[in-house]
């Protein structure tokens, strides 16, 4: 047998009905209760000529208020059925749209959209509703996106030092006696540390997302002093001048994590400069929140750029684009930085921005609540 489906639109039909049909029996019963005062006597006409009139007694009254009672419940019960089914079905009309979204969604469609924005209507909580989900359906859209754009992305660089590796070695299975053993060596060993780093960076972005963030108050301050002494010497075979400006600060975080953010921003800085005489400014303040900014010179560059380069695998920004043999053989950038970089940031609740400069080069502006610590006097190094 099959069973009648109770929906949302049912139950609030029925219970319109219900509501109605008690209220008209409370008012009946207070008619009939007030009824009851009514004489209980042989009622006359005052003037004897109209002794014809018919005057109803009191019992033929109650006789009477009863089946009228009756009849009226029975329309009320009608009208507040079909009214009820009614309004239900325009109360609940925003629930459908977005039982249709759902389903969208649920078979891989996120482009479609509720967009309950009926200034007739006004706003109440069905539009709230409606778009909260519109919101959540926009960002599971770019997280998507996102996602498959970082697997094509993943593959396609795994499968590059791959590709490297099985030509030298085929090379070499061709001509063993044209192979210079130490070159190859060593270009297989770089080839896989290149894979090895990628692999690596590719678990680390993925455990951003899994693993809670341990949260220590730490001297910021010292690990971009850190980050400097570390990257002095790369600065100055590449003809790169280190300015730094550093104030005292205190964020609540990890250490090594936040580290990584220095030392990422810094040495993009040395590395993507100008081929002589280029500069790079460390800056950290202290104001409310700790802004840490990174800036360097080289070519001029737009906001679509400085855009792409915060995508996972980008590979060019700042003065000089990469060639395809620095690709291969430097292992020292697989395109994951600045996206590890920003996810770091966003984890502790702060933002990065990159700006483009006016004269050439870019400005990486690191904003991250701040501890509980006193500040000390600025001291500037160089």
């Amino acid at each position: 047998m099959r069973v009648l489906r109770q929906t949302a639109r049912l139950r609030l039909t029925l219970s319109y009905v219900a509501f109605l049909l008690a209220a008209g029996l409370v008012m009946s019963v207070i008619v009939y209760a007030v009824m009851r005062f009514v004489p209980n006597y042989p009622l006359t006409a005052a003037n004897p000529s109209d002794a014809h009139l018919f005057i109803a007694s009191r019992g033929q009254i109650l006789d009477s208020l009863i089946q009228a009672c009756a009849v009226a419940m029975g329309v009320l019960a009608v009208v507040g059925t079909v009214g009820g089914w009614l309004v239900a079905g325009r109360v609940l009309r925003p629930l459908a749209d977005l039982n249709t979204a759902a389903r969208a969604a649920a078979s891989g469609d996120l482009s479609h959209r509720i967009s309950a924005r009926d200034t007739r209507r006004g706003r109440d909580e069905f539009t709230d509703l409606a778009d909260t989900f519109d919101t959540m359906l926009e960002r599971l859209e770019r997280s998507f996106a996102a996602q498959q754009r970082f697997a094509a992305n993943a593959s396609h660089e795994l499968r590059t030092p791959l590709a490297v590796t099985q030509t030298m070695l085929d090379v070499a299975r061709e001509e063993p006696d044209a192979v210079d053993l130490t070159r190859l060596l060593e270009h297989l060993d770089v080839t896989n540390r290149r894979a090895t780093d990628l692999v690596a960076a590719l678990l680390q972005l993925a455990a951003l997302d899994r693993s809670p963030i341990v949260r220590a108050p730490f001297d910021l301050d010292v690990v971009v002093e850190d980050a400097v002494d570390d990257v002095a010497r790369e600065a100055t075979e590449r003809g790169v001048r280190v300015e730094v400006d550093v104030s005292p600060a205190v964020v609540p975080g990890d250490e090594i994590l936040l580290a990584r953010v220095v030392d990422n921003l810094l040495r993009n800085a040395v590395r993507h400069n100008l081929p002589q005489d280029g500069w790079a400014r460390i800056t950290l303040v202290d104001a409310g929140l700790v802004v840490l900014t990174v800036e360097n010179s080289g070519r001029v560059l737009t906001d679509d750029d400085l855009r792409i380069a915060l995508e996972p695998f980008a590979r060019q920004v700042g003065s000089v684009a990469r060639t395809r043999d620095d690709v291969v053989t430097d292992r020292s950038s697989n395109g994951l930085g600045l996206a590890i970089v920003s996810r770091i940031v966003e984890l502790h609740g702060g933002s990065l921005s990159l700006t483009p400069r006016p004269g050439g080069g870019v400005s990486a502006r690191v904003v991250i609540p701040r501890g509980t610590r006193p500040v000390a006097a600025v001291r500037t190094a160089s």
